[in-house]
């Protein structure tokens, strides 16, 4: 059942255009109220055969280049038929705050053939209108007629598109034909249409959009930790309380860049009401017309709060990487007639299904249907198949269906209403772990392919050592107390924490990093593999890594007992938790134990008497003795809670919970789950990895302003702040988000008040999460003039980077060679400076530390802007073949692209094992919280899998609903009487109660009990093997509701988890209610 969210516009892609005059108006609206009479056997829609596709390698698409330069769409215009464009936002036709068309569109458009004409001039039927030309739309962008922004498709309603506007507060909506053919991650050009057109919000929260971001905090702090490693939609349009999940996933909800950014300040909103100051045209006096055209448009929407702007698509300037990487199922072409597909019509049976497939085979079409609801219907030329396939389709063999198939978008054109598509390769049946994790792969375009012959030849020998040059290069930290804090299981060992005690109650502390950029070089055939990748992937029992695992587990890897390289920071730390010095360089260290996460935080917390027992395990290396790193680590543990209560009273923000983990057999076949908070020892590591980042960012932006690559996290959307302290106040919840420090204190507030009810304060999380924004990799002249953007909002800092974990993560590599840079630029000028830098003794050592013109604490601007430094600063830079400041720009967006991507392989992994553990299980029974109410659907949180899903039972046979919109009440409860089936329905028009509900009769949950209590096991039950899991495992058996029930908002319920799909769409997790009647 298709969802019908905010809006109620419900013209699907394929439809005709809309009538051009009064007349077909007319006849148009005649003809959608004559009841349909449709032959049961009508074919799909006229579908224009696309041009010859250029072949595709069959193994799969080929990786993109690392830094692909923009993809520009070129002209769709067909010689012999061009539509004339739409008029451009400023005429009468959009909106009217907008100046005048300019000249050379008019022209343009006018020097344009009619639409509808085609060769010999036979009419065509066109479904979209022709793309404007590349350079009309680049005119309209700067003349303000145009806006750019990333297409967005709501998850629930595929009829429904968004776009994020920089310096518009207010996402903008596309419906059906509008959308123009636009794929989810398409950079499209938009105009606006009028105000008149613009669709009314819906629900109490009216300000609501479906903005960009949603993505946790916890997640971009918690990544400092080396390898420690939910859809959202809007409400139903009747829903009471819309604070629902708006389809979007969370790694999708990007921030994202735009030419026109930064110009809505000008109009200031007070209650609701747009304020434009009376020296209005003063303010336009120097700024350029696109500028103008946004304080307009934000002006009207500020004078219209209850109404969404609305537009439609031009041009789409860049394709998204997402048409090359499609997933998908074949079925029969004429099962769809009237376009999309539901799955309730997939169920017929028998010849009829045989016929169906067959005539797929006669007709050269078949249908793809993507995995992904955010994709539209797609046609595939059986002669594009496998002759394989082919003589399946031929035959009439069903069993094609249940084939997962990857495939790539070939074209669009304004002739067709459904996407041309092209089968790359098959991936295996559909319902098994294996095959959904290639096709997750796939559609996240994330390669597993071997390593290269040219990439494995720059690697170092099998009995490679380090070259006694670099042993004497190097500060020689192998006698300090050096030792690793990862997962038991990790191999790829890319940080170390070193401790000594200085007098006078100083403590040096040292993060020392795998020392990568020494073996991975520039223009290498392993750093353009490495650059490709971007990341490594962990998806729970798979890994596709960055770096050959000879690199990445050997050679680099910090591995206890044995000397290694290592890219080092040091600081001085008092015993207030003050850094009175800093040293930054090029170390070699010995790691003497490698310690787990539950090891550690034992040792620091379990009694002297007991440091026997506990550490018995421990494997030490070297000089030191366990007594050694017991008597570290607690110390350790008093410096770093100094530290994060240094930065939390810094405004820092925190938005922490338990997150569901799985359990595998010995087999690897999930078996159980349970939910996971981090403890003590991984704050250890958090915050010496967040201070180390802090201080490569500080030395890298201080010496090269405008070539360092950052990490920045832009502020939430103040509109969607406004939103989430509306539900906390509707909650009775004071919330400060004045800042992210006020924020976090609201939270820290919210967490004492909810000790009881610690669901609620999950939901909290859980909506606090959405609202912000992603963080994201950036050249620092890119917003050169705009260093407040630079800022990273969670963690309340102006400067902050990525330089922890090479071994996974590409941007990290190139901070390593920015510093090396630095470094070598700072040796450079202090030998140009006659400053010797060697001495000898302790007091040596902390002059070398103090002499430090770049890396130190105190950068030498003076020291910089000279001559000698600017030139120091070059040559470093030269050799170390930095990029240009915008192949670096260049490099952060596909930095971005990637980490996403492997974002959402890693939460539709984490899905997909958590399908399998359902569908091995059966059902799972669990409370759940209502978070939202309609006549249609309820949307409930499910707390033990941090998850929010939807249960419709609107048409349930055998159940009688009623929707109390005055009191936000839901009365659920069993028909007395069995519905009449309609007449003529060539499926049924209701849905079956079991789709909705597990109802159980309570003679037989009284009977199961017993059966309990005497030993016996039951297996028909769905309560006998009920409950998630290991966590809590339901102390108490949730007990089944009982009819009539009453629902209100916020209420507990208990639901039935089961999985859905697989076999012939994609795998999802459905929640069902779970009730008692005795009129089972």
């Amino acid at each position: 059942m298709r969802a019908t969210e905010e809006h109620t516009a419900t013209a699907p892609t394929h439809a005709a255009p809309p009538p051009q005059t009064e007349e077909d108006a007319e006849k148009e609206r005649r003809r959608r109220r004559r009841p349909a009479r449709r032959a049961k056997q009508q074919a799909a829609p006229p579908v224009a055969a696309p041009q010859a596709a250029p072949q595709v390698d069959m193994a799969g698409p080929r990786p993109s280049r690392s830094m692909p330069p923009p993809m520009r769409v070129g002209n769709r215009f067909d010689a012999l038929a061009v539509a004339e464009p739409e008029p451009a936002a400023g005429t009468s036709r959009s909106c009217p705050l907008l100046p005048a068309p300019f000249p050379g569109a008019v022209a343009q458009a006018r020097a344009a053939p009619v639409v509808g004409m085609g060769v010999g001039g036979a009419p065509r039927r066109l479904y979209f209108p022709p793309y404007w030309p590349d350079q009309v739309v680049e005119e309209a962008i700067q003349r303000g007629h145009v806006f750019t922004g990333k297409f967005r498709v709501n998850a629930h309603n595929r009829n429904e598109a968004y776009c994020t506007i920089d310096g518009i507060p207010v996402d903008v909506l596309m419906t059906g034909p509008a959308q123009n053919r636009a794929i989810e991650g398409d950079t499209v050009a938009i105009t606006l249409d009028p105000v008149v057109q613009w669709t009314r919000m819906k629900g109490p929260n009216s300000t609501c959009n479906p903005a960009t971001g949603g993505v946790s905090v916890v997640r971009e702090v918690s990544e400092t930790n080396g390898n420690h490693s939910s859809k959202r939609g809007q409400a139903d349009t009747s829903c009471r309380f819309e604070n629902c999940s708006n389809g979007l996933s969370v790694s999708d909800r990007m921030h994202n860049h735009h030419k026109n950014s930064g110009f809505s300040q000008a109009v200031k909103c007070e209650n609701g009401h747009a304020i434009v100051p009376e020296s209005y045209e003063d303010l336009n006096e120097g700024k350029t017309e696109a500028a103008i055209a946004l304080q307009r448009i934000c002006s009207v929407i500020y004078s219209h709060p209850s109404r969404r702007p609305t537009g439609k698509v031009v041009s789409v300037i860049k394709m998204s990487s997402r048409r090359g990487a499609v997933v998908g199922f074949l079925a029969p072409l004429s099962e769809f007639p009237d376009g999309e597909p539901h799955r309730n019509q997939m169920n017929v049976q028998g010849s009829k299904r045989m016929n169906h497939i067959a005539s797929s085979f006669v007709t050269g079409l078949v249908h793809l249907l993507p995995t992904d609801p955010k994709f539209p219907l797609m046609i595939v030329s059986v002669s594009t198949l496998p002759d394989s396939i082919r003589q399946s389709l031929k035959e009439g063999n069903i069993a094609i269906e249940k084939e997962i198939v990857a495939a790539c978008i070939d074209e669009w054109n304004e002739e067709s209403p459904f996407p041309w598509a092209r089968v790359v390769k098959f991936l295996g049946k559909g319902g098994q772990v294996e095959s959904h994790m290639d096709a997750i792969l796939f559609e996240n375009s994330i390669s597993d392919a071997e390593f290269s012959p040219e990439s494995m030849a720059c690697l170092p020998d099998v009995c490679w050592k380090i070259p006694q040059e670099e042993l004497e290069a190097r500060k020689d930290l192998r006698n300090v107390l050096t030792f690793t804090i990862d997962p038991p299981t990790a191999s790829d060992l890319d940080d170390a924490i070193s401790i000594e005690i200085l007098p006078e109650g100083i403590v040096r502390v040292g993060v020392h990093i795998a020392d990568v950029s020494y073996f991975v070089h520039p223009e290498t055939a392993l750093d353009a593999e490495a650059q490709i990748r971007s990341t490594s992937v962990y998806t729970l029992r798979r890994k596709v890594s960055m770096l050959p695992s000879r690199l990445s587990a050997e050679l680099v890897s910090l591995n206890p007992g044995a000397d290694k390289l290592a890219f080092s920071v040091i600081w001085d730390i008092d015993p207030h938790g003050s850094i009175v010095n800093r040293w930054i360089g090029r170390t070699i260290i010995f790691s003497c134990c490698k310690l787990s996460y539950d090891l550690v935080q034992d040792l620091i917390s379990s009694d002297v008497s007991q440091f026997g027992s506990v550490a018995a395990s421990l494997q030490v290396h070297g000089m030191f003795e366990q007594g050694d790193i017991i008597k570290s680590l607690r110390c350790l543990y008093e410096i770093t809670k100094n530290l994060k209560e240094i930065r939390f009273k810094g405004g820092a923000l925190s938005l922490d919970t338990a997150k569901p983990m799985i359990l595998f057999d010995e087999d690897g076949a999930p078996c159980d789950s349970y939910r996971y908070k981090r403890n003590d020892a991984c704050f250890i590591v958090e915050e010496l990895m967040l201070l180390a980042n802090m201080s490569a960012a500080e030395v890298i932006s201080n010496a090269f302003p405008d070539c360092a690559l950052l990490r920045r996290h832009p502020e939430p959307n103040p509109r969607k702040l406004k939103e989430f302290e509306a539900f906390c106040a509707r909650n009775g919840f004071e919330l400060d988000s004045s800042s992210s420090g006020q924020l976090h204190l609201s939270i820290s507030r919210m967490k004492e008040k909810l000790q009881n009810d610690p669901v609620m304060f999950d939901i909290l999380m859980f909506y606090a999460s959405k609202q912000m924004q992603s963080a994201e990799y950036f050249c620092t002249g890119d917003l050169i003039s705009k260093n407040d953007d630079w800022a990273h909002y969670a963690l309340s800092v102006p400067l902050y980077t990525h330089f922890t974990s090479p071994l996974r993560r590409y941007p990290d590599i190139i901070v390593h060679r920015t510093l090396n840079a630095v470094i070598e630029a700072e040796q450079m000028y202090l030998k140009q400076k006659k400053v010797s830098t060697v001495r000898n003794g302790v007091k040596a050592k902390s002059c070398e530390m103090m002499d430090r013109c770049f890396t130190g604490l105190q950068f030498s601007k003076d020291a910089a802007e000279s001559k000698e430094g600017r030139e120091a600063l070059s040559a470093a830079a030269k050799k170390f073949k930095f990029p240009s400041s915008d192949d670096l720009g260049e490099a952060a967006e596909h930095c971005n692209e990637r980490k996403w991507a492997s974002r959402r392989a890693e939460e539709a992994g984490q899905k997909l094992y958590m399908w399998a553990l359902l569908k091995r299980n059966e059902i799972k029974v669990s409370n759940a919280r209502v978070l939202g109410l309609g006549p249609r659907f309820m949307s409930v949180y499910v707390p033990k899998l941090s998850m929010e899903r939807r249960i419709y039972y609107d048409e349930v046979e055998g159940l009688s609903i009623e929707w109390l919109e005055a009191t936000g009440t839901l009365v659920v409860d069993a028909c007395r009487n069995k519905p009449a089936q309609r007449r003529g329905s060539q499926f049924k028009c209701s849905r079956a109660i079991e789709e909705v509900a597990v109802v159980v009769n309570p003679s037989e949950l009284m009977l199961s009990e017993d059966k309990d209590e005497s030993g016996a096991t039951g297996t028909g039950d769905p309560t006998a093997d009920s409950v998630l899991l290991s966590d809590d495992a339901v102390e108490a058996q949730v007990a089944p509701a009982v009819l009539p029930l009453v629902i209100r908002y916020l209420s507990d319920i208990p639901v039935v988890l089961h999985a859905i799909g697989g076999e012939d769409c994609q795998v999802d997790i459905g929640v069902r209610l779970y009730i008692s009647s005795y009129f089972k």
